[in-house]
Order: structure tokens, then sequence, then C-alpha cells
């Protein structure tokens, strides 16, 4: 069945993603902030730049960025606990998924012996959170850094690029762009990619969680990530003026 043919539940086609807003300078103490909507997921990125580095790092006289993720309680239907002393693994997995992918568009020579961290809160979730993230991180990055060049901490903005995410998967035989909650959980292949403004993949996470994909498959729903990104790049570029 051809994936443009499909009508889902929310009323979307199967190449549409869920209504995307990027909302910038939410938060007053961080150097850049970022609420990330896609769809009923929400999550609250702020970025804030430190003077040195992990201790592991100093030798190489380059800066760091890293990520941390949480789910705030309230965030699903059912309160989830707080990470207090012990973290979750998938926690942990997407935290370092996010630092992965905002690193690779940032010249780290250039940043200078600064590190950069982003927190993604998750406010709400309904599917798609580490792929919000990784989009909402981008912008609140982007504008912290932006603020350390006007502040004259570093000579010129450091970003080489823009970095996005989106899911896609089969539901029902069906391939789908972006998947909200009640079509992840039921989903026959579940995947994630992160890519660059170029285009260029960052990492692609893909599984089948009940039944085995081809290649040809494979190439559809990347189709599917590759139009979503192109959409995502293009939103983050808006609100940023970062291709002007």
């Amino acid at each position: 069945m051809d994936h443009m043919e499909i009508v889902r539940a929310s009323g979307r086609a199967a190449d549409q993603m869920r209504a995307v807003r990027l909302e910038r300078d939410v938060l007053k103490h961080a150097l850049g902030s970022c609420v990330v909507e896609f769809g009923d997921t929400k999550v609250l990125c702020a970025a804030t730049i430190e003077d040195g580095l992990p201790a592991w790092r100093r030798a190489s006289r380059c800066g760091w960025v890293t990520a941390e993720y949480a789910m705030l309680p309230a965030s699903t239907n059912r309160r989830t606990n707080r990470e207090v002393g012990k973290r979750k693994g998938r926690s942990m997995e997407i935290e370092r998924l996010i630092g992965r992918s905002l690193r690779t568009v940032v010249n780290l020579r250039a940043l200078g012996e600064y590190t950069v961290t982003v927190d993604c809160d998750v406010i709400q979730a309904d599917g798609g959170t580490r792929t919000a993230s990784i989009t909402g991180a981008w912008v609140a990055m982007h504008d912290a850094l932006m603020a350390w060049v006007e502040a004259g901490k570093i000579a010129r903005l450091p970003i080489t690029g823009q970095v996005a995410a989106v899911s896609m998967g089969v539901v029902d035989g069906c391939e789908l762009l972006d998947l909200d909650y009640s079509e992840d959980s039921n989903a026959e292949i579940d995947m994630n990619l992160v890519a660059t403004d170029s285009g260029e993949i960052v990492e692609l996470q893909g599984t089948g969680e009940r039944t085995p994909f081809d290649r040809q498959r494979l190439n559809r729903l990347l189709d599917l990530g590759d139009a979503g990104i192109a959409k995502l790049v293009a939103l983050q570029n808006e609100v940023t003026g970062f291709r002007d």
C-alpha cells in the first residue's frame, strides 16, 4: 500500500508531521532556551556555558558540548519518579544521543575551553521526545553561543550547520512519519533519524520490533525521514536566522 494514501487517526497523512513549534527565549537565566513542541510532545531545552572543561578533556584545548535529559513527573499519564541518585538507562542513552548530535555541528576547537550543556526536560510526552529534544536543543545551543559571541567570549559562532531529528515507523503495515505515542507503542518497525541540514546522517536507530524489514522498506522510510528533517531545519532557520 502506498504510504501517501494512508490517513491516520489524527487526521494526518502518512508523510505529514505533527504541528511543530519552536519558542525561543523562554527562560531568564539560560543563555539560550527553547520550548519545542511536536504535537502534544513538549520539551524545554536550556543551554548554559561554563568556563573550563571536564578533567579528561583539558589536554585537548577544545571545547565540549554535552546534554542532560529527563522526563518531568507529570509528563505522562502516570507519574514518573524523579531521577534522584540513580539515573534511568533510557535517559542516559538519550542524553548521550543529544550530545553526540550537537557535537557534529560544532567546531570544538573554535569554541575554545568552554563547556556547553543543554538540559532537555520533557514537560509532556506523546512520542518522539528524543527527536524533539535534539531539534529544540540545537536552537537553544545556537542562541547560547550567539550570546557568547556578543559578549566577546569567542570571536565567531562555532556552529558549522544544523541538526534535527525525526521518527519514522511502520504501523499496521503502513509507513509513517513522526509517530505519536499511540503509533509508536504499536509499531512493527520503529526508527529515529538524526541528520544535518545538508542531508548527512548523524545517527540512524532502527528496529524491527515485530517484523524484519528489507532494504527497499528502509529506503522508503529514509525518504520519509529526509522530508521531515528538511521541514525541521527550515523551521530552525526561520526562528534563528542561522542561514540568513
